[in-house]
């Protein structure tokens, strides 16, 4: 029987709810629990996949296809199990579902409505696909007492009348904010929080209080007054300078303990937290470091890369080394003193994209990696830089391009290098698409299986001639183009099964230079780093060994 923790959020965004969930997650997992964790999104688009990554952050892609919110990635990364297209809806996908109900006349005539119809649909979200599962942790995007969000707030305060407080849980993360200027802090704001919760419905059983200092037991008392909660329930959520301290700070302060007192489950085997503060310990004392550009359009916000940086910290880790990430903004990089902005690198990543700005530079940081020998990783869009920058050249293939691109189509009959990919497989049917399709959920989408030539790079680092990766991506790589490639010592070592679809490039006589096709950071653990990102920077920390650099920077290039 599975019982269900809505973790809600106050008077701002960004408090950490996601982490919050994630981190209780694999607390009750080392109880030995079996948990599953899901993310109900109130905004009105069906999937993030057409936002911009600077107004929503990272599109997180699961194993069988989903374009999700980036705490997917937090959960899997935090419990090690994978996301399913049935752990995040949106308020988009409820009325879509709802309104073709409507026509197709389930309905029987009558007046659809908000309740009960559309929070029928997401207790149905909430509650279904969850046989075996002890606990299901589910995230309530944005804030109480935002418009968009009132027909979630209002399904799962029916879910806790209709399932009983035996199987429910309600945690609200709120602020606790430091006023300077009378050196103290503020209880008012989770005050009026809990009161704008309290107002639809919903009693929170237990508070997260975010704040960047030691909360006096005088204040938590206060604030269990206030807000009708037990002082034991009132939970520090303290900054922490890792998030992967999180699991451990919130289990100093009781909140598992407190959980299953709730509901009244005793623990299925004994807590140990020796991984975490392992990686902790390693991410806060590293034994080296090593700086790594990174080469993109999306650098003023970090939460555009945020699976990407945490592989590359999960890389670090292994190696018990700091990765200071150089961001780049690939705009500017197209200056004349583009060389400048990479002297002092151990190594150089372009991560995936879209579009044509920006690519002058990030073709610029291609070639200055090729040709001073830096170790390079390009991430899908990446690695169609990549090749784009070696036809051009090394081949001389001068009008070498995609034709995601502006200006004159190629003239070459193989056609364009990168091209519209029109029809690929997947679990046995052939998908098509054209230039007039949709852009929403018509991409390359998912996991999918790549066959590795032996004895190649790609072969030493995964350790295997098969593998699986998760892609997102409209563009492909054009076949035509592997033989004239090859000779100038570019090989595409790693091929989809039917050998149509270029997945790893890899150039020779190169220290280190890999490009793929797929995302491997969405498979990254901080227990386990995924191979690429080891390797990459198992590379850059032996470039910086063989001659030390002196950029230590993690601030942004803008």
């Amino acid at each position: 029987m599975a019982r269900y923790i809505f973790i809600t959020g106050g008077v701002v965004s960004s408090l950490g709810k996601g982490l919050s969930a994630a981190s209780l997650a694999s607390l009750l997992q080392g109880r030995g629990f079996k948990v599953r964790l899901r993310k109900l999104d109130p905004y009105l688009n069906v999937d993030p996949g057409t936002m911009n990554p600077t107004q929503h952050g990272e599109v997180f892609v699961t194993e069988d296809g989903a374009e999700t919110d980036l705490d997917l990635g937090h959960y899997e990364r935090f419990t090690d199990v994978n996301a399913k297209k049935s752990d995040n809806i949106t308020t988009g996908q409820i009325y879509s579902n709802l309104l073709a109900k409507e026509r197709r006349g389930d309905y029987l005539g009558g007046t659809v409505q908000v309740i009960p119809h559309v929070t029928d649909l997401i207790k149905d979200f909430v509650k279904g696909n969850t046989d075996g599962e002890d606990f299901i942790l589910c995230e309530i995007g944005g804030t109480v007492g935002d418009i968009e969000g009132l027909p979630f707030f209002e399904a799962i305060r029916q879910l806790g009348y209709e399932l009983g407080r035996n199987r429910v849980l309600f945690i609200h993360v709120t602020l606790v904010p430091y006023i300077a200027a009378a050196r103290e802090l503020k209880s008012k704001p989770t005050q009026h929080s809990v009161k704008e919760l309290r107002s639809i419905g919903i009693q929170p059983d237990i508070l997260l209080c975010r704040a960047d200092r030691e909360i006096p037991q005088s204040d938590k008392r206060k604030i269990a007054q206030f807000c009708n909660v037990s002082v034991e329930n009132v939970i520090s959520a303290l900054d922490a300078s890792t998030i992967y301290q999180v699991p451990h700070n919130l289990h100093c302060e009781g909140l598992d303990r407190q959980v299953m007192k709730h509901f009244g489950v005793k623990p299925k085997k004994e807590l140990k937290l020796d991984e975490w503060d392992k990686i902790v310990k390693r991410f806060k004392q590293p034994k080296g470091e090593v700086t790594v550009a990174l080469v993109g359009k999306y650098t003023s916000i970090g939460d555009t890369y945020k699976s990407l940086t945490e592989a590359l910290d999960h890389a670090g880790i292994e190696h018990n080394v700091r990765v200071n990430v150089q961001w780049i903004n690939s705009r500017v990089f197209e200056s004349s003193d583009a060389e400048q902005k990479l002297k002092g690198v151990d190594a150089i990543l372009v991560p995936g994209g879209f579009g044509e700005d920006g690519v002058k530079g990030k073709i610029a940081a291609v070639k200055y990696a090729r040709e001073k020998k830096v170790p390079y990783f390009g991430i899908c869009y990446g690695m169609q830089i990549a090749t784009i920058e070696i036809a051009r050249n090394l081949l001389g293939i001068k009008d070498a391009t995609s034709s995601e691109f502006s200006g004159a189509p190629s003239k070459d009959k193989r056609g364009p290098l990168v091209g519209l990919m029109t029809e690929w497989k997947q679990a046995g049917k052939t998908e098509k698409r054209s230039k007039d399709s949709d852009l929403g959920g018509t991409m390359r989408l998912g996991s999918y299986v790549c066959a590795i030539q032996p004895k190649s790079l790609a072969a030493k680092i995964y350790g295997a001639t098969k593998i699986t990766e998760r892609h997102r991506h409209r563009y492909e790589v054009n076949m035509n183009y592997a033989a004239d490639l090859a000779k100038h010592g570019a090989v595409f070592s790693g091929l989809s099964p039917d050998g149509k679809l270029p997945e790893i490039l890899e150039l020779k006589n190169h220290p280190f230079f890999i490009a793929v096709q797929f995302h491997p950071e969405f498979k990254s653990r901080p227990f386990a780093a995924h191979p690429i990102f080891a390797a990459f920077v198992k590379a850059a920390k032996e470039t910086k060994a063989v001659a030390p650099k002196l950029v230590k920077s993690k601030k942004r290039v803008a």
